[in-house]
């Protein structure tokens, strides 16, 4: 069910990182990827409910460390088009813009498409660094959401890396961004290596709830070069901040979700969610977000500041304005029909910054 064998023979484990690294391109299995019939990764379920709002007052966000955010880039915006998989029959009728909604925990947010109606807004930035991520499960093919932090480096979910105090690896990651029902408009890309934090692939990682609520879900893939080129050479990609970057004393955001959960138009196009975000201490410092998202959805991004910035002129920027900036990726969430949250471990110093550093060591041509 697990990467094995000749796999296994690749994992590394070096200081807090542990990577799997791949055989080379033109010996991966790409044949074992099945793009019309991948299976949503079931986000994790906590089972228990989340502290409410009032908890995060309790919690600082400079406990963490020192705010801090790398910047982003555009892309130049290239398209090499590969059709995947037939495309789905969606109505375009719910495509405008929703009202506020909110589970039965009262947190408010809006879920919509990416899309504006009759057109393919995904396929701009700030959005084309977002895409689908294709993965095996065995011979099974799954698929969770990621983002581009580096020109070829990903950041996507641990659980859709690795099974949690395993010590097992998955296989055989491609990722797609802005895919668009059955489309890769940028192209398709297979990873070079994959890693996560030593302490969520052993199971030491502090875990509320162990192996679904923890403080270090995410993990990095390093893709494979075409021609010289990666991924976010044409895309664009995203900065990321940490420790608390672009939240208030009381450790609350507004979040910019994005994601292909499977239960909304199919998982065929990328949908967008925007919420209030708020830290809780009790949870591993998980942000939590009301959200319609569901399974699909794992390790999509959470921005603060998501868009074009304004040309200002007798204003001024807040205090944390960096655009575009992911501050976490989906790490679990509700199934049934009526909570509506989701949840993202936070990204910190000691979580996203060595394991992009790690990644941009390894492979500099990526960053």
């Amino acid at each position: 069910m697990i990467a094995t064998g000749a796999l296994a023979q690749h994992v590394k484990t070096v200081g807090a990182i542990t990577e799997l690294v791949l055989p080379a391109q033109s010996t991966q299995a790409a044949s074992t990827i099945d793009f019309a019939h991948a299976l949503p990764m079931p986000l994790p379920n906590p089972g228990l409910l989340p502290p409410s709002l009032g908890e995060s007052a309790l919690f600082a966000p400079a406990s963490l460390g020192a705010p801090g955010h790398a910047i982003g880039g555009v892309g130049n915006g290239t398209r090499t088009s590969i059709q995947l998989a037939a495309p789905s029959q969606l109505s375009t009728q719910d495509g405008g813009v929703g009202s506020q909604e909110f589970g039965t925990s009262s947190q408010l947010f809006t879920t919509n498409r990416v899309d504006a109606l009759g057109d393919n807004t995904q396929f701009y930035y700030a959005f084309r660094p977002t895409g689908k991520l294709f993965f095996n499960i065995g011979t099974a093919t799954y698929v969770c959401s990621a983002s581009l932090l580096k020109p070829g480096v990903v950041v996507t979910a641990a659980h859709c890396v690795a099974n949690f105090g395993r010590q097992q690896f998955y296989s055989n990651w491609v990722f797609v961004p802005a895919y668009s029902n059955g489309s890769a408009p940028y192209g398709v890309w297979p990873t070079a290596s994959a890693a996560v934090l030593s302490a969520y692939y052993t199971g030491s990682d502090p875990c509320a709830v162990s192996g679904v609520v923890c403080q270090d879900d995410v993990a990095v893939l390093i893709l494979n070069p075409q021609s010289g080129v990666y991924a976010g050479n044409r895309t664009g990609w995203y900065g990321y901040g940490w420790n608390g970057y672009g939240f208030n004393g009381s450790a609350q955001a507004l979040i910019n979700q994005l994601g292909y959960p499977v239960a909304l138009d199919s998982g065929a196009l990328m949908e967008r969610n925007d919420s209030q975000g708020y830290g809780a201490p009790s949870f591993s410092n998980n942000t939590i977000i009301g959200s319609l998202m569901t399974g699909g959805s794992s390790g999509g991004p959470w921005h603060v500041n998501l868009g074009v910035a304004p040309i200002l002129a007798g204003t001024s920027f807040g205090n944390a304005a960096a655009r575009n900036t992911v501050v976490g990726v989906t790490s679990w969430g509700y199934t049934d029909t009526t909570v509506k949250q989701q949840g993202a471990s936070p990204f910190t110093s000691a979580n996203v910054v060595p394991l992009v550093n790690y990644a941009c060591t390894a492979s500099p041509a990526a960053c």
